[in-house]
């Protein structure tokens, strides 16, 4: 490991996880909980003999989970990829799974390179079963789902959605964004909303959940949703879905 980071093999991994018991993706100040990418951290340094930084396409929240988020790291690795997600396998909790590892361009990142991603969110109509409760918002009052198709119309498209984020920075900073893809789609008592866009803001994802909810339970009208929109400023009539039904399902590189 002697060779610097810039003649080193670049490495390209999706992983999945199931972010429960985790403080999100990226590594928090020092007290405040165990993140996934700690854990991968401390793990490829056992492999390697070195600490070894890796990169993320983004962060999670808390308690938010993974089928495919993308990291890169560099490492003089001389056993081929197979070899390395067998390494991972043996030392990672059941809860994180390195599922592919490539050899990449040195020039790859993560996180600077994605040009978008998509989530998707699980609600449950009804008390959902053991197995599906931890993985899902569970709504107990009766939903308008044309409604709730009508809203996600409005929202699909490219907007300010200040009024959809947690940011607290300065007013200037861009929040527009191309929801390029917004659906409902309802299967039994399980509602699916996938979502995909360039990019999203802190909080985006779950709280336009949220108001496909309120709009949902008739909390808001399609005229509420539209102006609140319009504001580009936060509401408490916006509520931000629970973390544990957000998963992180793909992202995209061209």
């Amino acid at each position: 490991m002697s060779a610097s980071s810039e003649t080193l093999p670049r490495w390209k991994c999706v992983c999945a996880y199931d972010g429960t018991q985790f403080a999100g993706w990226q590594s928090q100040a020092e007290g405040r909980g165990l993140a996934i990418q700690d854990v991968i951290e401390r793990r490829l340094a056992q492999i390697l003999g070195a600490p070894t930084r890796i990169h993320g396409s983004g962060r999670t929240d808390s308690g938010v989970h993974a089928l495919a988020q993308v990291f890169h790291f560099d490492a003089d690795w001389r056993h081929g990829p197979e070899k390395l997600v067998a390494a991972f396998r043996v030392g990672l909790p059941p809860t994180i799974q390195v599922k592919s590892v490539q050899a990449t361009a040195p020039d790859f990142h993560a996180r600077f390179q994605a040009t978008g991603k998509r989530y998707v969110y699980h609600l449950s109509l009804g008390d959902a079963d053991p197995f599906t409760r931890p993985y899902c918002w569970t709504v107990f009052r009766e939903l308008d789902l044309a409604a709730m198709q009508a809203a996600t119309e409005l929202l699909r498209g490219r907007h300010d959605f200040r009024a959809f984020t947690a940011l607290n920075g300065p007013a200037r900073e861009d929040t527009v964004r191309g929801l390029r893809r917004f659906d409902l789609v309802r299967r039994g008592r399980r509602l699916q909303v996938t979502m995909e866009a360039e990019g999203f803001l802190y909080k985006m994802a779950r709280s336009l959940v949220g108001g496909l909810v309120a709009v949902g339970e008739g909390k808001l009208t399609l005229a509420d949703l539209r102006a609140i929109l319009a504001s580009r400023e936060r509401t408490m009539a916006v509520k931000t879905a629970p973390a544990q039904g957000l998963f992180l399902a793909k992202v995209f590189y061209s």
